[in-house]
């Protein structure tokens, strides 16, 4: 239902520009989720802005670099990168190659630890302004 809406709504054309957020996300997503008007959108973006299409392939070749853990690439993708819309993202790259090129290839990764953290500041900051440190170890303990 919430497809046909949308589809309907935006029949009548292009009503506002979406925002940077929503395009970021239309980009990146994968064209087969994508709703009719959405796909209709991501056309007109990619014939009006063709700087966008290199970013989106570039995007797509590091998404594919990290998921099949191939750092050879890696030295070709920069050199593609450093010159479109995801530039900056490529010279904080290439500023720390050795740890990119590592967490690549490395089957190690600290994705448990970091959620760990994240949990426990969401917690931490839920309570925020209730005292005691029993507290706060009930909650993580019993949580």
């Amino acid at each position: 239902q919430r497809r046909r809406l949308a589809e309907k709504a935006n029949q009548s054309g292009f009503a506002r520009t979406p925002s940077a957020k929503v395009i970021a996300r239309l980009m990146t997503s994968a064209r087969d989720g994508l709703v009719k008007s959405e796909a209709i959108l991501v056309a007109a973006i990619e014939a009006s802005v063709p700087e966008l299409v290199a970013a989106r392939k570039a995007i797509g070749d590091f998404q594919s670099m990290i998921r099949s853990r191939s750092a050879a690439k890696l030295d070709d993708w920069l050199a593609i990168a450093k010159g479109s819309l995801i530039g900056s993202f490529a010279s904080g790259v290439e500023k720390d190659q050795t740890a990119v090129r590592n967490a690549i290839v490395s089957p190690w990764s600290n994705g448990q630890t970091e959620g760990q953290l994240t949990r426990l500041k969401l917690i931490k900051r839920q309570m925020y302004g209730r005292p005691k440190l029993d507290l706060l170890q009930a909650r993580v303990v019993g949580a």
